[in-house]
């Protein structure tokens, strides 16, 4: 076991003498390491406790090195003798590149072990963050959808399986543990530094648009979801709250403002064709990725409206900087490739023609092999 890690000096003139202490998980990368740099320099928080299995550049702050499955995390989640007020717990794998069974063990794990270890500390609120992926993507969505809508998805998307059961840890916490209270903050397409299949559907030179179906693109600019979860650290809004730039894009306009532009194949087709590439290994992306791209999923925001957040960022300008951050990257069907690759891969025909003509080739090797 580490040792205690000593206090860090806080870059601020005077630490508050009032407001909360919050302890950020996934402190050393990504949102929870802008979310603890964010909450180190708030005049509203007393004290910010970094958790990972690692530490990294966060003036202000105090670290605990340990990994969040470890149950020893309880006796870090106290300062000075008493409880941290709030637990933001960040620490989860969505690399599409990781093995799905670890992926899900750290996940599921993780969240169970600092959901008990908060409520065995005396913690009084734990932030979880999932997606608004959780609501799924169907045609008869409401769009907006109100955060108290049903959570329909399946688990046939890459990580939701693992959004979903972080769901129902939550949920099930304050029955078993109570006074324990939990928040939930369900982001919209999440962009800034992130790499998602919702991401790399802007890698391709050209956008699949399944025939029939009426995709809705609405972004969350890491910067608003760390506002956001600023608001809940602080207790400013609670319970179940999405997040995300205000209203929509329809596919026309996304095509409009991106310059990319769009191929379309009938939906048997492009799921029969995502599913098989899928199951043989050779993409990281489930044909259920797809339905994010085909239905509606779109969020109200309505809860931190009320508590009086508002982002700064617009879907047009998340829009403009996911396509600043993917320029020259070139995905097939989810699966990233190497400029030669690509080109050999690609061509003028597109990643779509690619997919199709890729499942094409697989049946016939199927085929000669008598599979």
């Amino acid at each position: 076991m580490s040792s205690p890690e000593p206090h860090v000096r806080s870059g601020r003139s005077s630490a508050p003498a009032s407001g909360p202490v919050v302890a950020v998980t996934g402190a050393a990368s990504g949102v929870g390491h802008l979310l603890a740099r964010r909450l180190a320099e708030s005049g509203e928080v007393r004290k910010v406790v970094a958790i990972d299995e690692r530490r990294a550049e966060a003036p202000g702050v105090l670290w605990r090195v340990l990994d969040v499955r470890d149950p020893a995390i309880a006796d870090r989640l106290r300062v000075d003798g008493r409880p941290v007020d709030v637990v933001v717990h960040l620490a989860l794998d969505l690399d599409l590149e990781s093995d799905p069974k670890a992926r899900t063990a750290y996940n599921v794990r993780g969240t169970q072990t600092v959901l008990t270890a908060a409520a065995a500390a005396g913690v009084h609120r734990v932030v979880l963050v999932t997606s608004a992926m959780v609501y799924g993507a169907l045609p008869d969505n409401d769009v907006p959808l109100a955060e108290d809508a049903p959570l329909r998805a399946t688990e046939e998307a890459t990580g939701v399986g693992d959004l979903m059961e972080i769901e129902r840890l939550g949920r099930r916490a304050p029955r078993a543990h109570p006074g324990l209270n939990v928040t939930v903050v369900r982001p919209a397409v999440l962009v800034g530094g992130t790499d998602t299949a919702l991401t790399r559907y802007f890698e391709s030179p050209r956008l699949l648009v399944v025939a029939g179906s009426r995709p809705c693109w609405q972004f969350c600019h890491v910067e608003d979801l760390v506002s956001a979860l600023e608001y809940a650290a602080l207790g400013k809004a609670e319970g179940e709250m999405t997040v995300g730039c205000d209203g929509w894009l329809e596919q026309e306009e996304i095509e409009e403002l991106s310059g990319i532009r769009r191929m379309e194949l009938p939906q048997s087709v492009a799921l029969g064709a995502a599913s098989r590439l899928h199951r043989l290994g050779l993409t990281p992306s489930p044909a259920g990725d797809l339905a994010y791209t085909m239905h509606p999923w779109v969020v109200s925001g309505s809860r931190l409206h009320e508590a009086g957040w508002r982002p700064k960022w617009t879907n047009e300008e998340v829009l403009a900087e996911l396509l600043e951050e993917v320029a020259g990257r070139h995905t097939v069907a989810g699966r990233r490739l190497g400029r030669k690759d690509a080109a050999a891969s690609l061509g003028a025909a597109g990643a779509t023609v690619a997919l199709v003509g890729t499942a094409a080739l697989v049946r016939r090797a199927r085929k000669r092999r008598g599979i």
